[in-house]
Protein backbone atom coordinates (compact mmCIF):
# COMPACT_ATOMS: atom_id res chain seq x y z
CA UNK A 1 0.00 0.00 0.00
CA UNK A 2 3.02 2.53 0.95
CA UNK A 3 4.29 1.49 -2.57
CA UNK A 4 0.95 2.14 -4.62
CA UNK A 5 0.18 5.35 -2.79
CA UNK A 6 3.88 7.02 -3.37
CA UNK A 7 3.27 5.89 -6.71
CA UNK A 8 0.01 8.04 -6.78
CA UNK A 9 1.29 11.15 -5.46
CA UNK A 10 4.81 10.70 -8.59
CA UNK A 11 4.52 13.81 -10.65
CA UNK A 12 4.19 11.59 -13.99
CA UNK A 13 0.98 10.06 -12.68
CA UNK A 14 -1.07 12.64 -13.93
CA UNK A 15 -0.08 12.31 -17.58
CA UNK A 16 0.01 8.60 -17.20
CA UNK A 17 -3.76 8.33 -15.89
CA UNK A 18 -4.63 11.27 -18.69
CA UNK A 19 -2.80 8.41 -21.39
CA UNK A 20 -4.46 5.65 -20.15
CA UNK A 21 -7.77 7.90 -20.69
CA UNK A 22 -7.33 9.36 -23.58
CA UNK A 23 -6.36 5.63 -25.49
CA UNK A 24 -9.47 3.60 -23.90
CA UNK A 25 -11.62 6.97 -25.23
CA UNK A 26 -9.85 6.52 -28.85
CA UNK A 27 -10.55 2.37 -28.66
CA UNK A 28 -14.25 3.09 -27.50
CA UNK A 29 -14.57 5.65 -30.50
CA UNK A 30 -13.34 3.48 -32.93
CA UNK A 31 -15.12 0.51 -32.25
CA UNK A 32 -18.65 2.27 -31.85
CA UNK A 33 -18.41 5.14 -34.65
CA UNK A 34 -20.87 4.67 -37.36
CA UNK A 35 -17.94 3.83 -39.58
CA UNK A 36 -20.59 3.73 -42.76
CA UNK A 37 -22.19 6.90 -42.27
CA UNK A 38 -18.50 8.78 -42.12
CA UNK A 39 -18.05 6.59 -45.67
CA UNK A 40 -21.11 7.77 -46.84
CA UNK A 41 -20.66 11.48 -46.49
CA UNK A 42 -16.95 10.32 -48.27
CA UNK A 43 -18.88 8.93 -51.20
CA UNK A 44 -21.48 11.91 -51.59
CA UNK A 45 -18.41 14.35 -51.72
CA UNK A 46 -16.33 12.60 -54.05
CA UNK A 47 -19.54 12.35 -56.42
CA UNK A 48 -20.13 16.08 -55.72
CA UNK A 49 -16.21 16.55 -56.94
CA UNK A 50 -16.83 14.43 -59.65
CA UNK A 51 -20.20 15.95 -60.87
CA UNK A 52 -18.93 19.88 -60.84
CA UNK A 53 -15.50 18.45 -62.54
CA UNK A 54 -17.56 17.48 -65.58
CA UNK A 55 -19.76 20.84 -65.26
CA UNK A 56 -16.80 22.66 -65.11
CA UNK A 57 -14.95 20.95 -68.52
CA UNK A 58 -17.86 21.86 -70.20
CA UNK A 59 -18.67 25.62 -68.88
CA UNK A 60 -15.51 26.77 -67.50
CA UNK A 61 -12.19 25.65 -68.57
CA UNK A 62 -12.43 27.71 -71.69
CA UNK A 63 -11.25 30.68 -69.80
CA UNK A 64 -9.83 29.02 -66.48
CA UNK A 65 -7.79 26.07 -67.78
CA UNK A 66 -8.11 22.61 -67.92
CA UNK A 67 -7.47 21.78 -64.05
CA UNK A 68 -8.40 25.32 -62.75
CA UNK A 69 -4.55 26.92 -63.65
CA UNK A 70 -6.06 29.94 -65.25
CA UNK A 71 -5.80 31.48 -69.13
CA UNK A 72 -4.92 34.42 -70.98
CA UNK A 73 -9.04 34.87 -70.51
CA UNK A 74 -9.76 33.95 -67.24
CA UNK A 75 -7.26 33.58 -63.88
CA UNK A 76 -6.54 30.24 -61.49
CA UNK A 77 -8.76 29.31 -59.55
CA UNK A 78 -6.77 27.26 -57.31
CA UNK A 79 -7.08 28.37 -53.49
CA UNK A 80 -10.07 30.58 -54.05
CA UNK A 81 -11.96 28.44 -52.72
CA UNK A 82 -15.93 27.31 -52.75
CA UNK A 83 -17.54 30.52 -51.28
CA UNK A 84 -16.05 32.51 -54.64
CA UNK A 85 -17.66 30.15 -56.61
CA UNK A 86 -20.92 30.11 -54.68
CA UNK A 87 -20.71 34.12 -55.12
CA UNK A 88 -19.57 34.40 -58.76
CA UNK A 89 -22.04 31.18 -60.60
CA UNK A 90 -24.87 31.84 -57.98
CA UNK A 91 -25.46 35.80 -58.92
CA UNK A 92 -24.99 35.12 -62.49
CA UNK A 93 -21.79 36.74 -63.04
CA UNK A 94 -20.02 33.45 -64.08
CA UNK A 95 -20.33 31.72 -66.90
CA UNK A 96 -19.19 35.61 -68.52
CA UNK A 97 -21.14 36.14 -71.36
CA UNK A 98 -19.05 38.26 -73.45
CA UNK A 99 -15.53 39.98 -72.29
CA UNK A 100 -15.44 42.96 -71.22
CA UNK A 101 -14.34 45.57 -68.16
CA UNK A 102 -16.61 43.75 -65.62
CA UNK A 103 -18.54 41.16 -65.29
CA UNK A 104 -22.14 42.37 -64.33
CA UNK A 105 -25.04 40.39 -62.22
CA UNK A 106 -27.53 38.51 -64.17
CA UNK A 107 -29.94 34.97 -63.95
CA UNK A 108 -27.64 32.39 -62.96
CA UNK A 109 -27.07 29.41 -65.34
CA UNK A 110 -26.77 26.87 -63.06
CA UNK A 111 -29.35 25.23 -60.03
CA UNK A 112 -28.07 25.16 -56.92
CA UNK A 113 -27.00 21.65 -56.75
CA UNK A 114 -24.90 22.55 -59.67
CA UNK A 115 -23.33 25.48 -57.87
CA UNK A 116 -22.83 23.41 -55.17
CA UNK A 117 -20.83 20.82 -56.98
CA UNK A 118 -18.42 23.36 -59.03
CA UNK A 119 -17.81 24.86 -55.36
CA UNK A 120 -17.24 21.49 -54.36
CA UNK A 121 -14.78 20.92 -57.40
CA UNK A 122 -12.93 24.30 -56.90
CA UNK A 123 -12.69 23.29 -52.98
CA UNK A 124 -10.56 20.64 -54.12
CA UNK A 125 -7.81 22.40 -56.00
CA UNK A 126 -6.50 24.15 -53.36
CA UNK A 127 -7.85 25.34 -49.82
CA UNK A 128 -10.07 28.62 -49.62
CA UNK A 129 -12.66 30.29 -47.92
CA UNK A 130 -15.81 28.16 -47.37
CA UNK A 131 -19.55 28.89 -47.95
CA UNK A 132 -20.44 30.61 -44.71
CA UNK A 133 -23.10 29.15 -42.60
CA UNK A 134 -26.46 31.21 -42.03
CA UNK A 135 -26.09 32.60 -38.64
CA UNK A 136 -22.81 34.31 -40.11
CA UNK A 137 -24.69 36.59 -42.47
CA UNK A 138 -28.06 37.01 -40.68
CA UNK A 139 -29.04 40.70 -39.90
CA UNK A 140 -30.94 39.93 -37.20
CA UNK A 141 -27.50 39.14 -35.18
CA UNK A 142 -25.99 42.04 -36.46
CA UNK A 143 -25.76 45.84 -34.86
CA UNK A 144 -26.83 48.46 -37.83
CA UNK A 145 -25.41 51.88 -36.41
CA UNK A 146 -22.14 50.01 -36.14
CA UNK A 147 -22.41 48.87 -39.44
CA UNK A 148 -23.42 52.11 -40.46
CA UNK A 149 -19.43 53.36 -39.11
CA UNK A 150 -17.89 50.26 -40.24
CA UNK A 151 -19.92 50.44 -44.06
CA UNK A 152 -19.07 54.50 -44.30
CA UNK A 153 -15.67 53.55 -43.28
CA UNK A 154 -14.47 50.73 -45.89
CA UNK A 155 -17.28 50.60 -48.65
CA UNK A 156 -18.65 54.22 -49.01
CA UNK A 157 -15.89 55.31 -51.06
CA UNK A 158 -17.31 52.66 -53.99
CA UNK A 159 -20.76 51.74 -53.65
CA UNK A 160 -21.70 55.46 -51.18
CA UNK A 161 -22.74 55.81 -48.11
CA UNK A 162 -26.79 54.08 -48.80
CA UNK A 163 -24.82 51.55 -51.12
CA UNK A 164 -26.27 52.84 -54.51
CA UNK A 165 -23.27 51.80 -56.07
CA UNK A 166 -21.04 54.22 -58.24
CA UNK A 167 -18.81 54.28 -60.93
CA UNK A 168 -14.80 53.52 -61.25
CA UNK A 169 -12.60 54.04 -64.17
CA UNK A 170 -12.02 52.33 -67.05
CA UNK A 171 -15.78 51.21 -67.67
CA UNK A 172 -15.94 49.39 -64.06
CA UNK A 173 -18.20 49.87 -61.30
CA UNK A 174 -19.02 49.32 -57.80
CA UNK A 175 -22.65 47.99 -57.71
CA UNK A 176 -25.82 48.90 -55.93
CA UNK A 177 -26.55 46.65 -52.94
CA UNK A 178 -30.49 47.22 -52.43
CA UNK A 179 -31.05 44.31 -53.80
CA UNK A 180 -28.72 41.85 -53.13
CA UNK A 181 -29.16 38.82 -50.71
CA UNK A 182 -26.94 38.39 -47.18
CA UNK A 183 -24.75 35.82 -48.54
CA UNK A 184 -23.74 37.24 -51.44
CA UNK A 185 -22.72 40.70 -49.34
CA UNK A 186 -20.90 38.02 -47.01
CA UNK A 187 -18.85 36.12 -49.73
CA UNK A 188 -17.89 39.44 -51.82
CA UNK A 189 -16.30 41.02 -48.42
CA UNK A 190 -14.78 37.03 -47.67
CA UNK A 191 -13.19 36.86 -51.24
CA UNK A 192 -12.93 40.39 -53.03
CA UNK A 193 -14.21 39.78 -56.59
CA UNK A 194 -13.46 41.66 -59.32
CA UNK A 195 -12.43 45.34 -58.42
CA UNK A 196 -13.33 44.88 -54.81
CA UNK A 197 -10.33 44.30 -52.08
CA UNK A 198 -11.33 41.50 -49.50
CA UNK A 199 -11.84 41.36 -45.74
CA UNK A 200 -11.07 38.15 -44.24
CA UNK A 201 -11.93 37.57 -41.16
CA UNK A 202 -8.04 38.85 -39.88
CA UNK A 203 -9.14 42.09 -41.52
CA UNK A 204 -13.15 42.67 -40.76
CA UNK A 205 -14.07 39.44 -38.09
CA UNK A 206 -17.40 37.72 -38.77
CA UNK A 207 -19.43 40.25 -36.46
CA UNK A 208 -18.04 43.48 -38.25
CA UNK A 209 -19.45 41.72 -41.81
CA UNK A 210 -22.89 40.59 -39.73
CA UNK A 211 -23.13 44.27 -38.69
CA UNK A 212 -22.79 46.35 -42.51
CA UNK A 213 -25.41 43.54 -43.76
CA UNK A 214 -27.49 44.64 -41.04
CA UNK A 215 -26.89 48.14 -41.97
CA UNK A 216 -27.25 47.50 -45.95
CA UNK A 217 -30.77 45.65 -44.72
CA UNK A 218 -31.70 48.87 -42.45
CA UNK A 219 -31.16 51.26 -45.18
CA UNK A 220 -32.18 49.73 -48.09
CA UNK A 221 -35.96 48.34 -46.83
CA UNK A 222 -38.87 49.91 -48.09
CA UNK A 223 -39.90 50.42 -43.97
CA UNK A 224 -37.05 53.40 -44.12
CA UNK A 225 -37.91 55.29 -47.01
CA UNK A 226 -35.49 58.15 -47.66
CA UNK A 227 -36.54 61.04 -44.92
CA UNK A 228 -35.94 63.82 -47.32
CA UNK A 229 -38.00 62.76 -50.13
CA UNK A 230 -36.69 61.60 -53.44
CA UNK A 231 -33.41 59.90 -52.40
CA UNK A 232 -31.35 61.47 -56.26
CA UNK A 233 -29.28 57.86 -56.16
CA UNK A 234 -27.98 58.54 -52.82
CA UNK A 235 -25.24 60.72 -53.42
CA UNK A 236 -26.28 63.34 -51.25
CA UNK A 237 -25.14 66.67 -52.00
CA UNK A 238 -23.42 65.53 -54.87
CA UNK A 239 -26.35 64.76 -56.81
CA UNK A 240 -28.61 67.70 -54.49
CA UNK A 241 -26.33 70.34 -56.01
CA UNK A 242 -26.76 69.06 -59.69
CA UNK A 243 -30.12 68.98 -59.85
CA UNK A 244 -30.31 72.57 -58.36
CA UNK A 245 -28.09 73.54 -60.91
CA UNK A 246 -29.84 72.09 -63.93
CA UNK A 247 -33.13 72.41 -62.98
CA UNK A 248 -33.33 75.46 -60.85
CA UNK A 249 -30.95 78.13 -62.40
CA UNK A 250 -32.73 76.27 -65.48
CA UNK A 251 -35.76 77.76 -64.35
CA UNK A 252 -34.42 80.70 -63.47
CA UNK A 253 -33.13 82.07 -66.71
CA UNK A 254 -36.28 80.67 -68.10
CA UNK A 255 -38.13 83.06 -65.69
CA UNK A 256 -35.79 86.31 -66.66
CA UNK A 257 -36.09 85.65 -70.35
CA UNK A 258 -40.20 85.60 -69.86
CA UNK A 259 -39.79 88.25 -67.83
CA UNK A 260 -37.75 90.18 -70.30
CA UNK A 261 -40.24 89.20 -73.21
CA UNK A 262 -43.06 90.51 -71.31
CA UNK A 263 -41.65 93.77 -70.61
CA UNK A 264 -40.34 94.53 -74.29
CA UNK A 265 -43.90 93.36 -75.37
CA UNK A 266 -45.61 95.58 -73.10
CA UNK A 267 -43.50 98.72 -74.13
CA UNK A 268 -44.00 98.52 -77.47
CA UNK A 269 -47.89 98.79 -76.37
Amino acid sequence: MKKLSARRRHPLAVFVVLLIALAATGGLYAAFAPAEEAQADNRAQSLAIDEGEALYRVGCSSCHGRSGEGGSDGPSLVGVGPAAVHFQVGTGRMPMQNPGAQAPAKPRAYTQAEIDQLAAYIGSLGPGPAVPEASAYDPADGDAARGGELFRTNCAQCHNFTGQGGALTHGKYAPGLDDVEPIFIYEAMLTGPQNMPSFPDTVLPEQEKRDIIAWLNAVNTSESPSPGGFSLGGFGPVSEGLFAWTFGIGALVALTVWIGARSAKARKS
